[in-house]
């Protein structure tokens, strides 16, 4: 069950910007989730750059602080969504713990493919989490918000690509 962001566990400030504060409260709660899910996938995706072990060592430890670099980046862009909309960014660890829409992390995850697989799934569960953030803010008609979410959601969808791709076998491969 995902916890919900509270309309009095922050300040909310005017703005001049043309959507209804009414709006602009739904939207600040979504982002203020993608921001703790944000903040939770680029600290488990830097578990796995650290602790990562085996043949694919130096390759995977690479990857994953690439991943954790450009998590970082969105985080930020969300943050400073929440704030352009008068909202304000609740981005603690501890709120990010308690809000996330992710698995915690197996800590004794060891080889490459452990690690792999755990990023796959929450990878695919953020990416899921971003396609409906894309609908919901566009129903809303905040469509610089649903861009926002567009824009990191192909980034995702790629990063996705590229750990599943590490997870194929020949045996997994169908024909059309």
């Amino acid at each position: 069950m995902v916890a919900t962001m509270s309309k009095a566990t922050a300040q909310f400030y005017p703005s001049r910007i043309d959507l209804s504060q009414e709006i602009r409260f739904k939207v600040v709660e979504l982002l203020n989730q993608s921001l703790a899910a944000s903040l939770d996938l680029k600290t488990q995706t830097k578990q796995a750059h650290w602790n990562v072990k085996g043949k694919d060592f130096f390759q995977l430890h690479q990857l994953f602080d690439e991943m954790a670099g450009e998590l970082e980046q969105y985080v930020d862009m969300v943050a400073e969504r929440v704030t352009a909309l008068g909202g304000t960014a609740l981005g603690t660890a501890r709120i990010a713990a308690e809000v996330s829409i992710l698995p915690e992390y197996p800590v004794d995850a060891v080889d490459g493919e452990e690690h792999i697989a755990a990023l796959a799934e929450r990878y695919a569960a953020y990416g899921k989490h971003l396609r409906a953030a894309i609908d919901t803010t566009d129903d809303l008609g905040d469509a610089d918000t649903a861009d926002l979410y567009t824009e990191i959601s192909r980034t995702i969808d790629k990063r996705l690509w590229f750990l599943e791709a590490h997870l194929v076998t020949k045996t997994d491969v169908k024909s059309l």
